[in-house]
C-alpha cells in the first residue's frame, strides 16, 4: 500500500477515535440495558464499531 499523506493520516486517526468512542458508549449502554433485545442490539453494535476500528488501524500497520 502507498504511504498515507498527512491529511489521510489525520482523517484515519479521527475515524479510529470516533469508532473507539462509539464502541465505549455502546458497550456502556449494553451493560446498563435491562431489556435483553436492547442489550443484544447495543452489544452487536459495539462489536461492529470495534471491528471497524481494528480494520482502520490495520492501515497504520502497513
Amino acid at each position: 500500500m502507498a504511504n498515507l499523506s498527512q491529511i489521510e493520516l489525520q482523517n484515519l486517526r479521527h475515524l479510529i477515535g470516533a469508532h473507539e468512542t462509539t464502541y465505549q458508549k455502546l458497550n456502556t449502554y449494553a451493560t446498563q440495558a435491562v431489556d435483553p433485545q436492547i442489550k443484544q442490539i447495543f452489544t452487536k453494535s459495539a462489536q461492529d464499531a470495534l471491528n471497524t476500528k481494528q480494520k482502520l488501524m490495520s492501515f497504520l500497520n502497513n
